[in-house]
């Protein structure tokens, strides 16, 4: 999908999202008489993530023409790629959307957004589709509510940061999906691309010793140090 094409798709979607979450204000978890101290350590995004996505995921499908939008298909699986997928109204494109949910004014952070190699069959086996991850910013309320403050619609071929980490199951991960400031706009095929050099560099890193030196597909060489973490080799330090 070419760049203008991702971009109508996430301003549609943006405004779908915004109207959402004007619909659903507050989500009750809980009252005094079940919490009476309150979320303690609950109040992490990790603690609701699956009722935020089931709130989300219903009111999408039950009540897709409020949000403009047509064929809302929640998917099966739980471990997938995607948590839906559908079509905005009057566009043929299908959308693929990725649920996180992420504390609002939470640390920037290095996340795992899907595995490398899934992605890899998606972008292998779709065409003319892309991948949007959908963050949700919620704020714990002390009446034991939630509500989402705030959305971001961020397309996956966008990402600046791609990173797939060869300790963690082969993972994607990234800490600029959240905001659209950190955007790298670029066409799918540019991402496809750049996630294949980059599993490739992970596959290279699997169970090197300390000191070996290994060369990315972009011609930069980097040596694994005492740390288990991998630098890179220029000319001042080599």
């Amino acid at each position: 999908m070419n760049i203008k094409e991702t971009d109508i798709l996430r301003e549609g979607l943006q405004k779908s999202f915004d109207k959402l979450i004007s619909k659903i204000e507050k989500i009750q978890i809980g009252n005094r008489n079940q919490l009476p101290y309150g979320w303690r350590k609950a109040n992490k995004g990790r603690t609701v993530w699956r009722i935020v996505e089931e709130v989300i995921t219903q009111n999408l499908e039950r009540y897709k023409e409020t949000f403009d939008l047509d064929n809302v298909v929640v998917a099966d699986s739980e471990v997938g790629i995607y948590d839906l997928h559908c079509s905005l109204k009057g566009n043929p494109n299908i959308v693929y959307i990725n649920l996180k949910t992420t504390l609002l004014n939470g640390k920037s952070q290095k996340d795992d957004i899907s595995k490398a190699e899934k992605l890899k069959e998606f972008y292998d086996n779709l065409n003319k589709k892309t991948l949007f991850i959908v963050s949700l910013f919620l704020k714990f309320n002390d009446d034991l509510s939630i509500e989402i403050e705030k959305v971001t619609v961020f397309p996956l071929d966008w990402i600046g940061d791609i990173y797939v980490n060869p300790s963690n199951n082969g993972n994607l991960q990234s800490k600029e999906y959240k905001s659209l400031n950190n955007a790298v706009k670029r066409d799918s095929q540019k991402f496809y691309e750049l996630l294949m050099d980059e599993i490739e560099f992970s596959n290279l890193k699997k169970s090197k010793p300390i000191g070996e030196i290994i060369t990315h597909p972009n011609g930069k060489k980097f040596q694994k140090q005492e740390s288990k973490r991998w630098k890179e080799i220029t000319q001042k330090n080599h």
